[in-house]
């Protein structure tokens, strides 16, 4: 029932860009989009910053062939917002600021840029009344002390701060004390029911984090997980929590976040490598990302094929440092 109604309410999808690299990622996302998913009825926003105070230089689309590329033969609509709290000072922000530009009471998906597009997304069954976001994560926060508090004392403070029940969050099949049994999310894509209230919610918990932070992260570093350590609680004030397994698309076959496309090649499936060299493959898709130094050694002078050949997807090393430095050693590393 839940794939019906998508049918019949479209969603948004939103993803940021600006000059640089991530203005060629949005570029191979709409591409994605696109190719994999010509069902989607949708809008696609991406979001660009505007200058002003926080950016100390212009933070727009300087390609002129991107912008065309987005907006003519893709179908994007560019997004502009102001950044009125985060700006180049923590880019991660503008994940943040940016909902407040999308059309107020409309449902919407967020990805990062770096982000491939590998099947329908548009018939995954989102439930906008339940948020939710990626699992795919490491225990990156919080850095417990020596001395505590832990993970349910860190975890619990923020709760208390905005006034949420704490209880409910916790997967109690996990054992006290152990990072996984603690809302968080990787903010690579999460999804809500109205960009606006909830990029309004997002920004309010984020600037209390960052401004006012309960005593118990005294000696906790926000820089850069300060969206991520919002967003549990967001997702939580409005009813919403873990995805369940309907959504096993996202961050699966459905959708890839590459993150750096070096680590693409050496890690992910044949099918993601396959359904990248589709993308790419026309020449108004190729003419545009060539301009990116990164893709078009590694996606069109085949160093990424290279940087494949150093691994065995079965048995890749266990922490990803190992993979960046083998490929910093044969020069393979490039975002």
């Amino acid at each position: 029932m839940a794939a019906k109604r998508n049918k019949s309410k479209p969603f948004n999808i939103v993803v940021v860009a600006q000059g640089g690299r991530l203005q060629y990622e949005a570029a191979l996302f709409a591409a994605s989009l696109r190719h994999f998913d010509q069902g989607f009825k949708g809008r696609l926003f991406v979001a660009e910053p505007q200058p002003g105070p926080r950016w100390p230089d212009d933070p727009r689309i300087d390609s002129a062939a991107v912008r065309k590329l987005l907006v003519e033969e893709l179908g994007a609509e560019i997004l502009p917002f102001v950044s009125h709290h985060f700006g180049a000072d923590y880019p991660y922000g503008n994940k943040i600021e940016a909902l407040r530009a999308l059309p107020e009471g409309e449902p919407f998906v967020f990805f990062d840029s770096d982000t491939l597009v590998t099947g329908a997304l548009s018939a995954l069954p989102f439930d906008f009344s339940r948020p939710s976001a990626s699992m795919r994560r490491e225990g990156t926060w919080p850095e417990v002390p020596l001395y505590g508090p832990g993970y349910g004392g860190i975890w619990k403070s923020l709760y208390d701060k905005f006034g949420l029940a704490f209880e409910p969050s916790l997967d109690l099949s996990q054992p006290d004390e152990y990072w996984r049994r603690y809302l968080y999310f990787n903010a690579g894509w999460f999804f809500g029911a109205c960009g606006p209230s909830f990029g309004a919610r997002f920004e309010e918990y984020a600037l209390a984090i960052r401004d006012d932070a309960p005593d118990a992260l005294a000696c906790q570093e926000l820089d850069p997980w300060l969206d991520q350590v919002a967003l549990p609680l967001v997702i939580h004030s409005f009813g919403g929590g873990r995805p369940g397994p309907e959504l096993d698309g996202l961050d699966g076959d459905v959708t890839c976040h590459w993150r750096v496309m070096s680590l693409l090649y050496a890690r992910e499936s044949d099918r993601v490598v396959e359904a990248l060299a589709e993308v790419t493959a026309p020449n108004k898709i190729k003419k545009v990302l060539k301009e990116y130094e990164p893709f078009k050694r590694l996606i069109f002078q085949s160093k990424g094929e290279r940087a494949r050949a150093l691994f065995d997807r079965e048995k890749l090393p266990r922490k990803e440092q190992a993979i960046r430095n083998q490929l910093k050693r044969e020069n393979l590393w490039m975002r």
